[in-house]
């Protein structure tokens, strides 16, 4: 049976798909017999279904997304592998061989990553195959999968994976065509739906966090730090200044970034600090957000156990808003400090939820159109080794036909202008013959009608040529 006849996903005890993601099916196929195809696997773990202390320790920094392809890449039956790790999922898309093997050889590499036991890794992990693991990529790209329905940063963030991809030979033609595929199906999602209306990143929500929690419900009276000066950052400044916080105070191990941030937003009051200074601006400040990539803890609750508590007007409480993975602030018992982190930034998501759900049923139609795009062009590469074989077998009738030829003919007397006009007659009568069935054989994969009736030429072919065998020789490269 064709692999599109199996189910996309097998049920295991301990893999559960991540929620929301619309399961989708097309109808077996013509029923072609060929070499069983790679599959396309998606396994991590996400924001729904993993705390930030477990997501934080797989997390891949993306100068190391290469490294992360070439050691996957390396097991046996993993072909190609992209990584998509951000602040709210770390997820890994491989082409394998041998699908189940290839589960457990992702396991085993998230496992040794991260420093986890694979049984205890396994109930926080999902796992997705062919038509639902490309289907929950679109989703992503789409936002329908981020903790703000709608997001538009994730994007970004599939963008960056197929870019950084371009210069690893592990994320290969497959990957390659799925990721295209989800930043052209994110990219329509955001232009013909209303999905990205109000809070459409984890940065906009935690700026509406901070106000919704102030007691004003302003920033007028708050005094306000980031810490960090990267992309986090400045869309932090970008939504804070949205919501009329003009005042802030930046913190940064280098003042180049921060003094570029300044630049970019002139409507905007800094005061740029670097981080020798951390504590001094934490303990004048009532809310301050972290959003650095440093890789350890910079605030600890005894470094906020003296600090002075604060004005009234504020409720007198410091408010910690970390949406860096790792964490970068763990406080806790400190009557005077309030942390939140990007698990609690659901609370910013339920506002219009109803609103951003239909718009989000607008975007299945849109996100299926690209689906079926995707998997037609992956359908139509079914052809392929079809193709090689068919003009493997004939180029092999061929040579053998015109070495006994030779022979009957008394080849050691034939000039080498004899020779090449019998080459020539054999492989011009080859090449007409093979024509038409090579034609029928050839689609760019653009129109799903179109790679059906391919892959049925490509069945009726196998069967008239023989060609089901695993012996038939390779087409001569002269």
């Amino acid at each position: 049976m064709h692999l599109a006849c199996l189910p996309a996903v097998v049920p295991t005890p301990w893999l559960a798909p991540p929620p929301r993601i619309p399961d989708f099916h097309l109808p077996c196929g013509s029923g072609y017999i060929t070499q069983k195809r790679s599959s396309i696997v998606a396994i991590g773990l996400t924001i729904h279904n993993t705390p930030v202390e477990v997501r934080e320790k797989l997390a891949v920094p993306e100068a190391e997304w290469p490294r992360a392809i070439e050691e996957l890449c390396s097991f046996p039956h993993i072909e190609e592998a992209g990584v998509l790790s951000t602040c709210n999922r770390m997820e890994v898309y491989v082409v394998a061989l041998s699908w189940h093997r290839g589960v457990r050889e992702v396991e085993e590499w998230m496992s040794r990553a991260s420093g986890i036991p694979i049984e205890e890794l396994r109930p926080s992990l999902f796992l997705l195959r062919d038509r639902d693991a490309t289907n929950h990529l679109l989703n992503v790209a789409g936002g329908l999968d981020s903790l703000v329905l709608g997001e538009g940063q994730i994007l970004a963030q599939v963008k960056q994976v197929y870019k950084v991809g371009q210069n690893c030979k592990g994320f290969g033609r497959h990957l390659k065509g799925l990721f295209m595929a989800a930043i052209t199906a994110g990219k329509r999602v955001r232009s013909e739906t209303t999905i990205c209306s109000g809070a459409v990143s984890v940065s906009s929500a935690a700026a509406e966090l901070a106000q919704l929690k102030l007691p004003t419900h302003s920033f007028d009276d708050a005094n306000v730090c980031i810490i960090g000066a990267g992309k986090m950052a400045a869309l932090l400044v970008k939504h804070l200044f949205s919501k009329g916080c003009k005042r802030m105070t930046i913190l940064n191990r280098s003042l180049p970034r921060a003094e570029a941030l300044a630049e970019e937003f002139a409507d905007v009051e800094f005061d740029i600090r670097l981080m020798d200074d951390l504590m001094s601006c934490v303990e004048k400040s009532d809310v301050i957000f972290a959003a650095s990539s440093s890789q350890e803890i910079l605030i600890h609750s005894a470094d906020v156990a003296n600090m002075p508590a604060r004005d009234a007007v504020v409720g007198g409480v410091r408010r910690f808003v970390d949406i860096s993975v790792p964490r970068n602030i763990e406080i806790e018992g400190q009557e005077g400090a309030h942390v939140f982190n990007v698990d609690d930034l659901v609370e910013v998501v339920a506002a219009n939820k109803e609103e951003r759900r239909k718009a989000a049923e607008g975007a299945q139609v849109l996100l299926k159109e690209e689906q079926e795009a995707f998997e037609a062009w992956r359908d139509s590469l079914e052809t392929v080794p079809t193709i090689k074989a068919l003009r493997g077998k004939a180029e092999a009738i061929r040579s053998g036909e015109v070495e006994k030829a030779l022979k009957k003919l008394g080849g050691d007397d034939m000039t080498k202008k004899e020779k090449k006009a019998l080459e020539d007659l054999s492989r011009g009568i080859v090449n007409k013959l093979l024509h038409g069935p090579m034609t029928a054989l050839r689609c760019d994969g653009t129109d799903p009608k179109a790679v059906g009736v391919t892959l049925a030429n490509m069945e009726a072919l196998e069967r008239m040529f023989g060609l089901l065998t695993s012996d038939i020789p390779e087409a001569s490269s002269r």
